[in-house]
């Protein structure tokens, strides 16, 4: 009887949990309705826009600071706080470079709190090398694929380094999340990866200016730094859980 009341008040308290979070993540869900409802292919660059852009990571950020505390500086809450710079250099074209630094470092962030005690350790198998490997595959062969194209630009001696080690940035985040197992860090990282995918094809003149390419960058954009917010939130309390599994 103790053991099904145990589980019943867990059942509860994750249930309680899910409803809070939910509403934490409410002004994220409206900043980005907002947003896409003010975005025009024609809107000019100017700080509004950046802020409108910039204002769901933050908020996603606040949310993220509030459930785990001043330590998340260093880890993902701190890799959102970069990216919403990297959100405010984007809306100016000769501030890409610094937004992909911004970027890079937001990835550096990411790889580090997954790498930390915050997420279980699981013991590596055959399938996660493999899925490790198809990661940095995924990573040489965009750069591989980019590469005509970046020495084609204007900066192609500043890009060509530069999108290398951000792309290796990227990929690094991308292997680590799979390590976590944690299924919306993996899914939010894999969206990130599309999404800038998505974004250099077309900022690098790789393919034409897609009709509704800033749509698939955006939504995939947010999509991915929520994702990767939520595991954060919830990888303590699966880390417990996994903690309770290993004792029994």
């Amino acid at each position: 009887m103790d053991i099904l009341e145990t589980a019943a008040y867990d059942r509860r308290k994750r249930r309680n949990m899910s409803c809070t979070l939910l509403f934490f993540l409410l002004p994220f869900f409206l900043s980005s309705a907002l947003y896409f409802y003010m975005w025009t292919p024609d809107s000019p660059a100017s700080i509004i826009a950046a802020g409108v852009k910039s204002a769901p990571t933050l908020l996603l950020a606040a949310a993220v600071l509030s459930w785990n505390g001043g330590q998340s500086l260093l880890g993902v809450a701190g890799g959102l706080l970069f990216s919403a710079v990297g959100d405010c250099c984007l809306i100016w074209p000769e501030l890409f470079v610094h937004g992909m630094g911004a970027f890079a470092v937001a990835h550096l962030m990411y790889s580090v709190t997954f790498l930390s005690s915050r997420y279980p350790t699981y013991s590596s198998t055959s399938w996660t090398f493999f899925l490790y490997l198809i990661m940095l595959m995924i990573g040489g062969g965009a750069y591989m694929y980019l590469y005509p194209f970046l020495q084609k630009a204007p900066d192609s001696d500043l890009l060509v380094p530069g999108v290398g080690v951000y792309i290796a940035l990227i990929s690094l985040m991308g292997t680590l999340a799979i390590r976590t197992r944690h299924t919306a860090t993996l899914l939010g990282s894999l969206s990130f990866i599309v999404s800038d995918l998505a974004l250099a094809l077309q900022v690098f003149k790789v393919t034409p200016q897609l009709k509704h390419g800033h749509i698939i960058v955006m939504v995939t954009y947010y999509l991915a730094q929520l994702l990767i917010a939520v595991g954060d939130i919830k990888a303590v309390e699966n880390k417990e859980d996994f903690g309770k599994w290993k004792r029994s």
